[in-house]
């Protein structure tokens, strides 16, 4: 099924679930006013039932998503994803981005969510450039919507600049590489997974120490 860009405010968006670039504490520090995309969606769907969801869950890690109800959203979902902060551009952080994207599209999976949209993640206050984080955004969507997963999913751009230049350059956008590195990454935390409480047994007559 499709990526589609649009410039919506996803909070009004008829979708079955909606994505939020939150912070790892799942806190909305803008109760009133501002707050980008995390205070909109926390007010739209209610502060008070919003933060309480939250705070029960405690938080969430860099480049992972938690689900809570939409509560008063149309979207019956809402997958807090956690972005990196931008420091350096190092590969790490664009795994993290990327990952975010993904585990995002696991939740709404796991949700039965056939319609998702989804913010420019971490381009706001997180600082990440807007052209690189558009690029990891679309590279890891296409990734997971190919070739058989069935969901349309909407990626909000609200900058004119950067919605016109997706929109003409969209197979330009792609960027192997870091999903080249993401794919390495998900193979070093599977194995790693599968490793842990494995223990080592040498037999004595083995040429081979535990070294």
């Amino acid at each position: 099924m499709p990526l589609t860009f649009v410039q919506q405010d996803i909070t009004t968006m008829q979708v079955d679930a909606i994505v939020n670039a939150a912070n790892a504490k799942l806190k909305n520090f803008a109760r009133h006013k501002g707050g980008g995309v995390c205070g909109a969606i926390f007010r739209a769907a209610g502060q008070n039932q919003m933060q309480e969801a939250c705070d029960r869950i405690g938080g969430c890690e860099v480049g992972s998503t938690v689900v809570t109800p939409g509560f008063a959203l149309p979207a019956k979902y809402v997958i807090h994803a956690v972005g990196p902060i931008y420091k350096t551009g190092s590969i790490e952080e664009a795994i993290q981005l990327y990952n975010c994207y993904w585990s995002a599209l696991f939740d709404a999976r796991d949700c039965d969510a056939h319609t998702v949209a989804f913010p420019l993640i971490s381009s706001g206050i997180y600082g990440y450039p807007p052209y690189d984080a558009l690029r990891i955004a679309v590279t890891a969507i296409e990734a997971w919507l190919s070739p058989e997963k069935q969901m349309d999913v909407y990626l909000s751009i609200m900058d004119d600049e950067l919605f016109q230049l997706a929109k003409i350059k969209r197979e330009e956008l792609e960027w192997p590489e870091v999903g080249s590195a993401h794919s390495r990454w998900l193979r070093e935390q599977r194995l790693a997974s599968e490793m842990e409480g494995v223990e080592l047994v040498i037999a004595e007559n083995s040429p081979f120490t535990e070294e």
